[in-house]
């Protein structure tokens, strides 16, 4: 595949974490502060909105009982978190938190299946979310009651694109790992990362299930998480491993597309592990200014091996012609 650099985007450090945090997950809240899941120390941080002064300090704001991945805001400053090892869905209730007090978790769901890998989340209706399930090669559909605190869980889709390969030599590596929903359209896309997919499924806009075959939309890259600009047509997908963003048109493509990466190609010590993106929340953030975690090269070291501070970055965008 070759690759081409178009529209580089500008990288700006928001808040930098220790060496060795795998910052897995992200969401920018209403006011413009961030919560960031570590998966490797079972924590939820908050980074304060950034300012004109930066980088911020972020602050320890839970300890779960298990490891942290996906999180996925239901309704201003409600959120679900997802845990693995134990796969649950934790409620947090923010709207009348203040940073540094304590931060409750409501268990609204146990997972019956044993080792279900809970990753990547969205919302497709009011109170119904999809999950990724990295290991089993799925996505499960959860439907949550209308007081929130409580859920059931059901397949919404299995499918080869999917599925988790045991021998990847890179393993532990996901299956299914973003995925995201696109409402103007009604397709839901998704990242498989051992397979190096990018790809896409309609919905039917009334029960909210697929409404036919996924497609193939791009491939060749480790595809970590992404965040959707339907203004443009594109998604920005981090590839983690890789260590670039890459932009990618929001239809069916061929394999043999070009790759075009928008940072990271050349290589630069600001993008190392880029795992999730998430769109800011001020009224001119949408398609032009994202929020991505990094894990500063825990799972995969740059070239020369030094594994770098994890960090919350702000990545400014150019138009897309």
């Amino acid at each position: 595949m070759t690759t081409k650099n178009a529209m580089g985007a500008k990288l700006v450090t928001v808040a930098k974490f220790p060496e060795q945090f795998f910052l897995e997950n992200i969401a920018v809240r209403g006011d413009g502060s961030i919560l960031v899941t570590v998966l490797n120390r079972k924590e939820l941080w908050y980074v304060p909105a950034p300012g004109a002064d930066l980088p911020v300090e972020p602050i320890l704001a839970h300890t779960f009982e298990h490891a942290v991945m996906g999180i996925v805001e239901t309704e201003p400053d409600l959120f679900y978190v997802c845990t693995v090892a134990i796969a649950t869905l934790e409620r947090i209730d923010l709207r009348h938190w203040t940073p540094g007090a304590p931060m409750n978790a409501t268990r609204v769901l146990t997972f019956d299946q044993s080792g279900a890998f809970l990753n990547g989340c969205c919302l497709v209706a009011p109170r119904i979310m999809l999950i990724a399930d990295s290991v089993a090669g799925l996505i499960w559909r959860v439907d949550l009651s209308d007081d929130g605190l409580a859920a059931t869980a059901r397949v919404w889709l299995q499918h080869d694109s999917m599925a988790w390969d045991p021998d990847n030599p890179l393993n532990p590596q996901p299956g299914v790992n973003g995925v995201r929903f696109a409402s103007r359209t009604n397709f839901v896309y998704y990242t498989s990362t051992t397979r190096k997919l990018f790809m896409r499924v309609a919905v039917d806009p009334v029960t909210h299930e697929p409404a036919g075959e996924p497609e193939f939309v791009a491939g060749g890259t480790m595809a970590d998480d992404f965040c959707i600009d339907e203004d443009a047509g594109v998604a920005y997908v981090t590839t983690h491993r890789e260590n670039t963003i890459d932009l990618v048109p929001l239809r069916p493509g061929n394999r043999d597309d070009p790759r075009i990466s928008v940072a990271g190609e050349p290589f630069t010590e600001q993008l190392i592990g880029p795992s999730s993106a998430a769109w800011g929340r001020g009224p001119a953030d949408y398609g032009r200014v994202a929020y991505v975690s990094t894990d500063g090269g825990t799972t995969a070291p740059p070239p020369d091996g030094k594994v770098r501070p994890a960090q919350v970055l702000r990545v400014e965008f150019g138009a897309v012609g």
